[in-house]
């Protein structure tokens, strides 16, 4: 039985994407990677992730809109959500929050340790860490 998080990461920079799932991978968990709004959507249906990596600026459909249209699904409405993005004003993280993301990372100022902390906090994982 395969009991690792499964964490999809949502991000069109492909070169990023490859390095957070190499060190997810590190990490343990389960990876499935897309790099669309469209794709995001369907993989949180099929997949089933415990935690979605959402970039906000991609093609098609914004890391917003993504955020809105899982947040009001049934199925995917209580997945955690952490945006990891290059906006860093304050307005977009307010929208961000009023959508229900669960944590807002801006890309300059985080480095991935810092990712994969907030990811092992939503999910519980840090029980042993000190805090």
């Amino acid at each position: 039985m395969d009991n690792r998080k499964k964490i999809l990461l949502v991000e069109d920079d492909t070169a990023l994407s490859g390095v957070y799932k190499s060190r997810l991978d590190l990490e343990g968990f389960d990876i499935r990677e897309v790099n669309n709004g469209e794709d995001a959507l369907s993989a949180a249906i099929d997949y089933k992730p415990d935690l979605i990596l959402l970039d906000a600026m991609m093609p098609k459909i914004s890391g917003f809109d993504v955020l809105d249209i899982l947040r009001n699904t049934p199925d995917t409405m209580n997945i955690r959500v952490i945006m990891l993005t290059a906006l860093s004003q304050p307005k977009d993280k307010e929208r961000a929050e009023e959508l229900g993301v669960d944590d807002y990372l801006v890309k300059s100022q985080v480095v991935i340790g810092d990712v994969v902390e907030r990811i092992k906090h939503h999910l519980g994982m840090n029980e042993d860490a000190p805090a």
